[in-house]
């Protein structure tokens, strides 16, 4: 993040003017002052809310949504679930969607939210501190849908013990030859959900005394299409599990199908556990982890509704329960 000395040199003034004038201090003059702010802008410089014009800074009605994905369900129903909440309380929603590392440092730039949002909810990305220092800048309530941080309000499921049930669930049905698929770690999100529920499963299964075979680690995209092609090239092993859990439901569709595509049986030759609960999984058959993700999305939306009326009010920190649904997709093995 540039500093004092750059935005001296971008307003034509010196270090210690742009230092009183960021402070709030009274002896610079208005017309110096809004120079040295739009500098601060330009760089990217936290700056205090009282500062900022007067056209910036007064209410918009409409709340900011930063989401890495809108195709995926639970991105989608999340986003519904705010836009519900907000249009019920009478305000708008204004979606940030990016999908690459440069978009995303586009996205949290202060200068792209200044004065166009009155709260902010960001969507299973944990910000950098650099991109915690220019949203807590802005002076809005900020709330994180799929994460925890002490620096705002969030609203999260507990992802390693939604896997350990999962995990645990095909243990107690006689399964020990156990595949996982892994959502890729992708650069312009670092999504700590895939690292969260490799480490419920690895932990459950160390806990009952089973070793994980690494070569039963299959990776893919939280999708149904790259997770049929992950599973196409691994059911080419003549060593085969009799269970896989995948991360999400998305996955295991393409995981089913690709079972299908060999001529394998479903749950008789490879039973399979998602995560999610997405409205195709019944349809399917198939046992999975349960979550709202529309009604995380209106409790994030109630937080920062409510801290636009109570500014002084804590914050909010509201850990959602997760379920297991038993279906047809896990076979017990005796």
């Amino acid at each position: 993040m540039s500093g004092i000395v750059e935005i001296a040199e971008k307003a034509g003034v010196s270090p210690a003017t742009v230092s009183r004038a960021l402070r709030g201090l009274h002896h610079v003059n208005e017309r110096t002052r809004k120079k040295i702010v739009e500098a601060a802008q330009e760089l990217d410089y936290p700056i205090r809310p009282d500062l900022l014009p007067k056209s910036e800074s007064s209410r918009t009605n409409t709340i900011g949504v930063i989401a890495p994905f809108l195709s995926r369900w639970y991105f989608s129903q999340s986003v519904a679930g705010v836009e519900q909440a907000l249009r019920e309380a009478g305000m708008d929603l204004l979606l940030y969607n990016f999908a690459q590392i440069d978009a995303r440092q586009r996205v949290f730039q202060q200068k792209k939210l200044i004065g166009k949002v009155d709260g902010l909810i960001v969507m299973s990305l944990r910000p950098t501190d650099k991109e915690f220092n220019q949203i807590l800048g802005l002076g809005i309530p900020v709330a994180l849908l799929g994460g925890l941080d002490d620096r705002c309000s969030s609203v999260y499921i507990d992802d390693v013990k939604a896997a350990e049930v999962a995990t645990q669930y095909l243990l107690d049905m006689g399964h020990r030859k156990i595949a996982m698929m892994v959502g890729q770690r992708e650069l312009a999100f670092n999504f700590e959900v895939a690292v969260q529920r490799k480490s419920g499963f690895l932990n459950t299964l160390k806990r009952n005394g089973v070793t994980f075979n690494p070569a039963f680690e299959v990776m893919a995209d939280f999708d149904n299409h790259t997770s049929e092609l992950a599973m196409d090239e691994f059911l080419r092993r003549k060593d085969l599990p009799t269970a896989i859990f995948c991360q999400s439901d998305e996955m295991a569709f393409g995981v089913i199908k690709s079972i299908r595509k060999k001529g394998l049986r479903m749950p008789e030759d490879i039973s399979v556990i998602g995560f999610d609960d997405h409205e195709f999984a019944q349809i399917l058959g198939l046992t999975t982890v349960a979550q709202p993700p529309r009604f995380l999305g209106q409790l994030a939306a109630s937080q920062i509704l409510a801290a636009i009326e109570k500014p002084e009010s804590a914050l909010g920190k509201i850990s959602v329960p997760t379920s297991l649904v038993v279906r047809e997709s896990v076979l017990k093995i005796t």
